[in-house]
């Protein structure tokens, strides 16, 4: 994010989404871990409902976010890769300040719709949440509320979150692998492959893990249930934990641009200091 700031050979629209996306990722990071650490370290965390409902609202806006950003990255690359010549007049600054906002608004109206579902929730006990952090599905356990109809509306909602984005990358990756392949050279072909890998290998990652915990809901026998809340608990880890760990390393340790921005960095950094020390 700094970098970008800093440097003029990342103003551009790739890298404007992935500062957007780096944070994303310090903040949730910022929202779960720390609860995380806590459990690790001392077996349990005790939290005020109020606190619980405003960690899940806030885990929700940015992942919702997140999805609709990872579409837009795509859309990126696809008039990258197919469209070049009309690449710059479409993805100009305010076309994509514009997209930004408008995403994290509509991250906004979905946690906003989660907190006016659980507060008209009814909590009686027990207060004890089989998680690492306030997800929708171990609240609504706790509950002495009828919660089907919040159990549909999850179904709804993770679906238009999550299904409608998943289609527009399908779709922008289906073109763009067309279009590669009709690429004469091998060169050419790699050249127009690396730029969108990264992108794809963060899609592969963030979308498979969110899907199966939210798309697939926990239902069964006793054993069958302890194991999916096991196997929810271990894919959570990869969207909240490891993707944010990984995006930088994808995004900026494998990147030319970055390399070079960075080095120009360091040396700006270097000679002002040697010419304070100077004086």
């Amino acid at each position: 994010m700094s970098l970008y700031l800093m440097s003029k050979n990342l103003q551009s629209p790739m890298y404007f989404f992935i500062t957007q996306l780096s944070l994303y990722d310090l903040l949730v990071t910022t929202d779960v871990v720390p609860t995380l650490l806590h459990t690790a370290l001392y077996g349990e965390l005790t939290v005020s409902l109020i606190y619980c409902i405003l960690q899940l609202c806030f885990f929700v806006m940015l992942e919702s976010s997140e999805c609709f950003l990872l579409s837009l990255m795509s859309y990126d690359r696809y008039l990258a890769i197919c469209n070049p010549l009309r690449y710059h007049s479409i993805m100009s600054h305010k076309f994509c300040v514009t997209s930004v906002t408008i995403i994290w608004f509509m991250g906004f109206i979905m946690s906003l719709t989660d907190l006016f579902a659980i507060q008209n929730l009814y909590f009686c006990g027990p207060h004890a949440i089989d998680h690492f952090y306030c997800d929708f599905e171990p609240i609504l356990k706790l509950s002495c509320s009828d919660t089907s109809i919040f159990h549909y509306q999850v179904l709804i909602l993770g679906s238009f979150v999550i299904m409608i984005p998943f289609i527009v990358i399908v779709m922008s990756y289906v073109c763009i692998g067309i279009t590669i392949l009709k690429i004469p050279s091998n060169t050419g072909r790699y050249k127009a492959f690396s730029t969108c890998s990264s992108h794809l290998i963060v899609v592969s990652l963030f979308y498979g893990t969110l899907s199966i915990v939210y798309m697939f809901p926990t239902k069964g026998q006793s054993l069958l249930l302890r194991q999916s809340l096991l196997l929810s608990k271990v894919l959570s880890l990869m969207y909240t934990v490891v993707t944010p760990l990984l995006n930088p390393i994808i995004y900026t340790l494998r990147n030319k641009d970055f390399k070079e921005a960075f080095q120009k960095v360091k040396y700006v950094i270097k000679e002002s200091i040697h010419n304070v020390f100077s004086v």
